[in-house]
């Protein structure tokens, strides 16, 4: 990856959660719309949830920006048990994150990693995930 590029993704940081969140959601399987969503209030145990405005604008301003595209979606879902893969299939916008998606991801997940690293050598971010404050542990 030329230096040029590295600059480019670089330049996006830091995400907003939000944007942070559809990345990791499409970081292993290209989804629609709900299923991010779902994705994501899932994996955050329900503290995200992502409603249609934020969730679809997010991915209009990721799209324009190259983060993410449309894709056609999975194949298995085209050929459902009924012929038409659910009563909406043909309405649902799948998303995948792109090559310099893929590359901003990796830029912003460096740069939490060096955050947690510099929180540790402080002595406030213990390695076992645990906060550590003044007035004890959490």
């Amino acid at each position: 990856m030329g230096a040029e590029r590295r600059a480019d993704a670089e330049g996006l940081l830091p995400l907003t959660p939000v944007a942070l969140n559809i990345l990791l959601a499409l970081a292993d399987e290209e989804r629609h719309g709900y299923g991010i969503g779902a994705e994501v209030r899932e994996r955050t145990g329900g503290k995200m949830r992502l409603g249609p405005g934020t969730l679809y604008g997010s991915l209009k301003r990721m799209v324009d920006g190259g983060l993410v595209e449309e894709s056609e979606g999975p194949a298995e879902e085209e050929e459902a048990d009924d012929g038409r893969g659910g009563y909406d299939a043909g309405r649902r916008r799948y998303y995948r994150l792109t090559g310099f998606g893929e590359r901003v991801l990796a830029a912003e997940l460096a740069r939490l990693e060096d955050v947690v690293r510099t929180a540790q050598a402080k002595g406030f971010f213990a390695p076992s995930g645990r906060v550590v404050y003044r007035g004890g542990v959490r």
